[in-house]
């Protein structure tokens, strides 16, 4: 079966990125000029995504603004002659259908997945968060989707990670491997080293199938005190297999401030009208440090 719809969690208070979400999401904070929520966007349209939905929350009505028309700024665009500007505007709310829904509370990234069921209806479906932009040739969620046909079975997207990195994810473990597939036995929310079954992350990126609603329904509060999408699907693993899929691209954590900084300076270094003077100014800057 085609996966034709996406899920886009956009609701969580931004807390690692503040005081610079204190009253703007922080899918709308820029690298270089285009906000982190477009990239994700885009990743899903590149893959043949038909249908979008955004799960948001108070305060986050810029986002919806974002891909919708904005026929005052398209006609002072015009009017000025900024043909290629129009364009790029054009292009954001032309290039997809969005659908939008509010998580009225933020009460975990599962509780906000169970937000989409109607959304959904009997459909298996993508995941994509807002805190990883990852680049690679064919999109990642794409190469997800073609080892969910394959499977057909639920794609978790993975990464190996450094020891010190293990304990800020949910970490696979898994009886089997095959090429970049695995096949997951388990999966711990965030563990210390020691407590860790492998170094395998999940990164960002989900092909689920709509039989996890109702295990989030009955999904207790787990790390942190939220519903966790990993504990759901912990229990998915008992009906069905699952799949983790070592992609492969280069993934950024927008998320926090470090992570944020640094894709910036490397997408900037990579635009064709920024690169070459940006790159001369960081030079002359770290040889005067």
């Amino acid at each position: 079966m085609k996966i034709k719809k996406a899920v886009i969690p956009a609701a969580g208070w931004g807390t690692r990125l503040l005081p610079a979400t204190k009253a703007q999401p922080k899918e709308m904070l820029p690298i270089v000029d285009k906000p982190t929520i477009q990239y994700i966007v885009e990743e899903a349209v590149e893959a043949g995504i038909e249908d979008i939905l955004l799960i948001t929350s108070k305060d986050k009505q810029s986002i919806e603004d974002h891909f919708d028309k904005s026929a005052e700024l398209e006609s002072a665009l015009k009017e000025k002659g900024k043909t290629e500007m129009l364009k790029e505007v054009q292009h954001i709310s032309n290039m997809i259908t969005i659908h939008t829904v509010r998580q009225k509370e933020q009460n975990g990234l599962g509780h906000a997945i169970s937000c989409a069921e109607t959304f959904v209806g009997d459909d298996p479906f993508a995941v994509l968060l807002g805190d990883d932009i990852i680049r690679s040739e064919k999109p990642v969620i794409k190469q997800m989707m073609e080892v969910f046909e394959e499977k057909n079975a639920p794609v978790l997207g993975c990464k190996l990670v450094a020891d010190k990195d293990v304990n800020k994810y949910g970490i696979v473990d898994y009886s089997s491997k095959e090429g970049d597939v695995y096949q997951v036995e388990d999966m711990v929310e965030k563990p210390e080293l020691d407590e860790a079954p492998s170094n395998l992350a999940i990164l960002g990126r989900y092909i689920i199938t709509p039989d996890i609603f109702p295990i989030l329904e009955n999904t207790p509060p787990g790390k942190g005190g939220e519903i966790q999408l990993t504990d759901a699907l912990k229990t998915l693993l008992n009906k069905r297999t699952v799949y983790g899929y070592d992609f492969d691209g280069k993934r950024y954590d927008v998320g926090n401030k470090e992570g944020f900084l640094q894709t910036t300076v490397e997408f900037a270094l990579e635009r064709e009208d920024l690169g070459a003077d940006f790159k001369k100014y960081l030079k002359q800057l770290v040889e005067n440090l």
